[in-house]
């Protein structure tokens, strides 16, 4: 029996959101006993990556198998904030769209899964309501403007797989004057028509220490592929549009170790903390 592992529900430096969220320790031992570095571990449902971020801290190859977009951006966020590590460069994400024809397919067989795909291209979580409470509202990012104490402003988005008109801005605008937002974000798969640029751009100006923003600001799919970005200020490092994953600093052992099972080595590069 382990009994010395606490639940990740009770550890909030590993706390991410997830409901079904394991401890990194629990992950660590498991990956420790039955593995050695160099191998390969495979989760086949991995959600919000614990098992992942275990193999990586401890010098193991992986792969990780999710069917939702939604965690597959967790855990590009999780790699990033524990290690630095970048999709495209440390790893490869299989399976997402690369071009506007994989968008519209994804569109097609799963909107629900188009909208978290397309929230992850800017870096935004999804909305904790669902569309009937959100007026739909499906995304949320957050920024300060003052010192790091100062109250966090929002960006409300909208994302949309099908046809649009200028309706769409007009509540998009409403939502974000009542909900006193600074900014409003609508991310489209389709080209918008005139009518609903000249709706964002009546919408004025968000203004910063950064200069003038677009109050409402529309973005097309292909747009976000070519690299483009919501015109905001920049988010600190460490905010909270995402809860962050520790840096990783503390390798397997951090709860006690098996009877007769010697501690795994360290990564390189890491450090092994002190028990006190």
């Amino acid at each position: 029996m382990w009994i010395d592992i606490l639940p990740s529900h009770v550890l909030p430096k590993e706390r991410l959101g997830y409901p079904t969220q394991k401890p990194l320790a629990l992950l660590e031992r498991i990956i420790a006993a039955s593995s050695n570095e160099g191998d390969v571990v495979l989760d086949p449902f991995c959600g919000c990556g614990t098992t992942i971020h275990a193999a990586q801290q401890l010098g193991r190859e992986w792969i990780g198998i999710d069917i939702t977009h939604l965690a597959v951006s967790l855990i590009k966020r999780r790699l990033f904030g524990a290690f630095g590590a970048k999709a495209g460069t440390d790893y490869k994400v299989i399976g997402e769209p690369t071009d506007l024809a994989g968008a519209r397919q994804l569109a097609q067989e799963n909107r629900h899964q188009f909208e978290h795909w397309a929230l992850d291209l800017v870096d935004a979580r999804a909305s904790a309501h669902g569309k009937g409470a959100d007026k739909g509202i499906d995304g949320v990012l957050l920024f300060q403007v003052g010192s790091t104490g100062s109250p966090y402003l929002r960006v409300l988005i909208s994302v949309k797989s099908g046809h649009v008109g200028s309706n769409v801005v007009s509540e998009l605008r409403g939502v974000v004057e009542r909900e006193k937002a600074a900014l409003g974000v609508l991310l489209t798969l389709e080209e918008p028509t005139g009518p609903m640029t000249r709706e964002a751009a009546s919408a004025g100006f968000y203004e910063s220490q950064w200069g003038k923003h677009a109050r409402l600001q529309i973005l097309t799919v292909q747009e976000l592929l070519a690299g483009a970005k919501i015109d905001m200020p920049p988010i600190r490092p460490g905010g909270t549009t995402f809860r962050q994953a520790r840096r990783a600093e503390v390798f397997a052992g951090e709860a006690l170790p098996l009877p007769g099972l010697a501690p795994p080595p360290p990564v390189r590069g890491g450090k092994r903390r002190r028990r006190g």
